[in-house]
């Protein structure tokens, strides 16, 4: 069986902030031991993009691989470098190659995270994110 999903109809800051709640949200559940595919299923509800839940988790978790590293979030004030690169990233501003130095497997699975998070969110998906 198959679900129909719209496309999401975020405008720029709609969707920035859905990224932004998105990897705190996603941080606090995995610091905090939760499940965190639920923990997003109920924040992404709340701007009706709940189907988000599996692709940011996989993202997030394939970043933090790639990074070597925890992803580190921001606080209400300012974000954080890693949240920053994550926005450039989806917009297609920064290139994975550029800021994230891995082994080309992990890239190439942080390269097909990002191509499928961009398609879910509805950003352009750049050739110029994957691997050479």
């Amino acid at each position: 069986m198959t679900r129909h999903f719209p496309p999401l109809n975020l405008d720029a800051v709609a969707c920035r902030t859905v990224i932004v709640e998105g990897a705190r949200c996603w941080r606090k559940a995995r610091d905090t031991g939760q499940a965190v595919q639920p923990s997003l299923y109920q924040m992404f509800v709340f701007h009706d993009c709940e189907m988000l839940a599996p692709v940011f988790d996989s993202l997030m978790s394939l970043c933090e691989n790639a990074l070597g590293r925890q992803v580190v979030v921001g606080s209400a004030v300012a974000l954080s470098e890693d949240e920053t690169m994550l926005l450039g990233l989806l917009d297609g501003s920064m290139q994975r190659c550029t800021c994230i130095d891995c082994m080309n497997e992990t890239a190439a699975s942080l390269d097909c995270a990002i191509s499928s998070t961009q398609i879910m969110i509805g950003t352009p998906t750049y050739p110029s994110n994957m691997v050479q």
